[in-house]
């Protein structure tokens, strides 16, 4: 987590999501690779599809915004393969609480996930190939 020093008080933590922090890298120059934000399970199942035929994307993922960490181990970062899955990935995690270790039991409602896309060729099964 980031922090900034505010006045004379010590240190505050800056919270911002993934999205955010991707927007900030790349326009310092940094590249990252392509994603779409999306709020519903549709606008999601059609990012994967444009990082597909714009990106050449043969998988994503599809993540939960929400400020905590322990997100892949709570259900909220899913890979997928096609745009059903995608579909399917963000309809369980969109208007749902996400827990996490950080969360406590009652979760953090998720609106909104972030798909990005990926290439099966970095998965390590398919080094192992």
């Amino acid at each position: 987590m980031l922090h900034i020093q505010a006045h004379c008080t010590g240190y505050r933590p800056l919270k911002i999501h993934e999205f955010q922090s991707r927007d900030l890298l790349e326009r310092a120059g940094i590249p990252v690779p392509p994603a779409l934000l999306a709020e519903t399970a549709d606008a999601a199942a059609d990012a994967f599809a444009t990082l597909q035929r714009d990106h050449g994307a043969t998988l994503g993922v599809v993540k939960a915004q929400v400020h905590a960490g322990g997100r892949g181990k709570g259900g909220g970062v899913k890979l997928v393969r096609t745009v059903a899955e995608a579909r399917d990935a963000a309809a369980k995690m969109l208007g749902h609480p996400l827990v996490t270790v950080q969360t406590g039991p009652e979760g953090v409602q998720v609106h909104r996930v972030l798909v990005a896309a990926g290439r099966a060729e970095a998965l390590p099964e398919a080094a192992a190939a």
